[in-house]
């Protein structure tokens, strides 16, 4: 096998085989990859990270990871970019070229050496130059076919790039970025061998480096082959012996007597990880400690005998001291997905916000504002898929302490600042007659007790304080936000299950009760619940407040991620919202409070359901329930969120025509004007801003949520069944079968993509659901694939 495509599991980088050419070009011509490298090449390079990864050059650890790995695929991936060097021309001389001509020619060298070279694959890379894939030859060492084939095209190859674990960000299946794609690529192939054999051994023939380094019960070759081999064996170009003397450093000392045979066959478990599970090079590299030969023989059988795990934590540990760092190629680690390089220009309001706390921060604050802004424009309602609701909005920041959630808390006091400048009236009000009640509390005649309107709400209240609060409002939406809800999973720690009611409640506007248990207390009738919450907290405490997967609570909650800044340099400048951003929230802030009625957005409500389908599709073909369920309150949530933006452009509009001043009179005299508006600000930069609020949700959803969904849905406790492993969008079930399959390959592939867990009954049913979905039908001999499904792109 000889194409992976990069995933991330719990942060490392996972390969999974790419089997046929419908699925290499259909992860290269997914909606996103082709608006990431058409961005890319306007000048926004910091999405390079965003677009799909591929490796051509090894093939995966036992774990399925790419870190780390010595094994060699049967062909090599060669970058190579733009430099101002010379380029072959007619008649033998050399000169260098202009960029543009080195473009145009590098093609034409490589065609025309693709018998010789071996080509299977050749692309127009995202920025500098080009990608190619050629067959490798076994005599030479990875960057030995690396300089022949450079010296064979007369094109220098990316120096950098030479290593084999090296990835490469992919471009789209045009005719103009493919240039050419042999089938051959994805054939398996048998041979294949570990990279430091290679290095050293490279003078053996290749039947014997198959023989030595692939079968797992074969010996090494002869001793005089050897020889000069014995001292030479690396992992990761540190001496295996190097590594044995580290380990009896770090585990108590090479072995006395009686605890030699115990010992040595510890660390054969631990070393085999690094030695491809080859029993033989085990043998090799193994302490005697005096045991003969055949007592060696029988500690290593033993030894990988037992389960593969990959590298164990003991011989990380003896391998990071030996090279002092802690991780050998956290450079290759992408950062999180820039959203904000794909959000499109943000209206008034919204932009001061991001730009108060900066590109890093902009969607974590894009989630925190939106259920505040849903809550001031109250009487705004939404038709969504023909329902009709409120801007009823929930949403979580997660962050790890000192990440920078606190710079959202002033952005927050801005947009509430003048619904809390009545809340201080209502609140001086109810002050004054807990005073009076306090000094009449002998009196026969006590002060009646205000039911004034308080909108700005602490979560720091009990469930019956804060019921009664929210019954208050005169019909208008309450909000709540807190920076620390660290707090208020202790807080509501007895009462968290009223807490998710509530919450749960007001996402969709239901009526909510509470009948009171005692005479003095007050119950509470609220038709419909209209209460947009804010929380900000680290993820343990998200999982705190979110105890429990199968209730609904989880997928009513927007959530969003701060970025990792562990390491991050603390700013020159640092960003802090000015005098003048709090002006411009506070003043789109108020004209929210001045809509009122029911708008239907029939282009968001479109890229609503076209973002659904397209997700619909890629879960159905991944068989992933999860993302599948995930979609349904996702695609609510945005289109919330967006109407949300889109009234901040409105009310920008009003303000630049009219000014502040004026646009008020204008909107309290003509009371639907916003909504004619509010149609025509559905453009294309506002639905391109829906697919970026919709991704974004649902990756952090799965983000935080995907294994503790598929625990909760596999527990004896819950009745339904969901076998998902956890696995990304890019592994599909469907693009891995032929067009035409039987149920064993269906089968064969839905266990090697769930890594086992899977029975014929679950197959069964997916194959039915694939026929009822009209994405297959069934023929006497198995399956076929449906022509429109067969053309359906990620």
């Amino acid at each position: 096998m000889s194409v992976y495509i990069i995933n991330y599991k719990d942060g490392a980088k996972v390969m999974r085989p790419v089997l046929t050419r419908k699925q290499y070009t259909s992860l290269r011509n997914s909606r996103k990859q082709i608006s990431l490298v058409a961005s890319i090449r306007k000048g926004n390079t910091s999405l390079k990270n965003m677009l799909v990864q591929m490796n051509y050059s090894c093939l995966p650890n036992e774990s399925g990871s790419l870190k780390g790995s010595t094994r060699m695929s049967t062909t090599i991936g060669m970058d190579v970019d733009w430099t101002p060097s010379p380029l072959p021309r007619e008649g033998g001389e050399q000169t260098t070229a202009s960029k543009e001509e080195w473009l145009k020619k590098v093609p034409e060298l490589v065609l025309k050496k693709k018998e010789e070279l071996g080509l299977l694959m050749l692309e127009r890379s995202a920025t500098k130059g080009y990608h190619l894939v050629f067959k490798r030859r076994p005599e030479l060492s990875q960057e030995e076919n690396l300089r022949w084939a450079s010296e064979l095209l007369g094109v220098e190859y990316d120096k950098g790039a030479k290593d084999i674990t090296r990835v490469f960000f992919t471009t789209t299946a045009s005719e103009e970025d493919l240039i050419y794609l042999d089938d051959e690529i994805f054939q398996i192939k048998s041979v294949e061998c570990s990279v430091e054999s290679l290095e050293t051994v490279k003078k053996v023939d290749s039947k014997k480096l198959k023989d030595n380094f692939q079968t797992e019960n074969s010996e090494l070759a002869t001793d005089s082959q050897l020889s000069t081999i014995n001292s030479q064996l690396k992992y990761r170009n540190i001496p295996y012996s190097e590594i044995i003397s580290r380990w009896w450093e770090m585990n108590g000392g090479e072995p006395q007597e009686g605890e030699r045979n115990v010992k040595l066959y510890q660390l054969a478990v631990n070393l085999r990880s690094i030695c491809d599970n080859n029993k033989a090079l085990l043998l090799k590299i193994m302490p005697r400690l005096g045991l003969d030969e055949a007592e060696l023989r029988g500690i290593v059988d033993s030894a990988c005998k037992e389960i593969p795990k990959g590298i164990s934590k003991a011989m990380k540990e003896v391998i990071d001291s030996i090279q002092n760092i802690e991780n050998e190629d956290d450079a290759d680690i992408p950062e999180e997905p820039s959203y904000y390089d794909r959000l499109p220009k943000m209206p008034m309001g919204v932009r001061e916000s991001i730009e108060a706390v900066g590109p890093n921060l902009s969607m974590p604050t894009l989630t925190a504002i939106c259920p505040c802004i849903g809550a001031l424009a109250t009487g705004v309602r939404l038709d969504v898929h023909g329902t009709k609701n409120s801007l009823n909005l929930i949403s979580y920041i997660a962050g790890d302490f000192a990440s920078g959630k606190g710079n959202i808390d002033p952005v927050i006091e801005a947009w509430t600042s003048e619904v809390k400048a009545i809340d201080k009236v209502y609140l001086e009000q109810e002050s004054e007659w807990r005073r009076k009640k306090r000094a009449a509390k002998n009196k026969e005649e006590q002060p009646e007790e205000p039911k004034l309107p308080v909108r700005i709400l602490t979560l720091n209240n009990t469930v019956a304080n804060l019921a009664e609060r929210l019954a208050n409002t005169d019909g208008k939406h309450a909000f709540s936000f807190t920076p620390e809800a660290d707090t208020v999973a202790q807080k509501w720690k007895t009462a968290m299950s009223d807490f998710s009611v509530m919450l749960r409640q007001s996402y969709d506007g239901s009526s909510y009760e509470r009948e009171a248990r005692s005479a003095d207390a007050v119950n509470v009738h609220i038709d419909r619940l209209l209460w947009n919450v804010t929380m900000c907290g680290t993820p343990d405490a998200l999982y705190r407040v979110v105890n429990n997967y199968t209730d609904g609570f989880q997928s009513r909650l927007a959530v969003a991620r701060t970025p990792d800044n562990t390491f991050s340099p603390l700013e020159e400048n640092p960003y802090v919202i000015t005098e003048e951003q709090k002006n411009r929230i506070g003043e789109v802030a108020h004209l929210l409070t001045l809509m009122n009625g029911t708008v239907v957005l029939p282009k968001l409500e479109q890229r609503g359901r076209e973002w659904l389908e397209q997700i619909r599709q890629e879960a159905m073909m991944n068989d992933d329930k999860v993302r599948a369920r995930q979609r349904f309150r996702i695609c609510v949530t945005a289109q919330r969120m967006i109407c949300c933006i889109m009234l901040c452009k409105v009310a920008e509009e009003l303000i630049a025509k009219h000014g502040f001043e004026e646009a008020e009179k204008e909107m309290k005299a003509k009371p639907d004007l916003w909504k004619k508006m509010l149609l025509k600000a559905q453009t294309p930069q506002a639905l391109e801003a829906y697919d970026v609020v919709a991704d974004y949700l649902l990756d952090c959803a799965l983000f935080f949520f995907r294994e503790r969904i598929e625990y909760a849905f596999n527990s004896r406790e819950y009745a339904g069944t969901m076998e998902r492993k956890r696995t990304g969008r890019n592994d599909s079930i469907f693009e891995c079968l032929d067009y035409e399959f039987n149920f064993d390959s269906a089968f064969q592939f839905s266990a090697m993509m769930k890594r086992g867990s899977v029975s014929h009954n679950q197959v069964q049913q997916m194959l039915k659901n694939w026929k009822k979905q009209g994405l297959i039908v069934q023929t006497e001999s198995g399956y076929r694939k449906v022509q429109e499904a067969q053309s359906l792109s990620h």
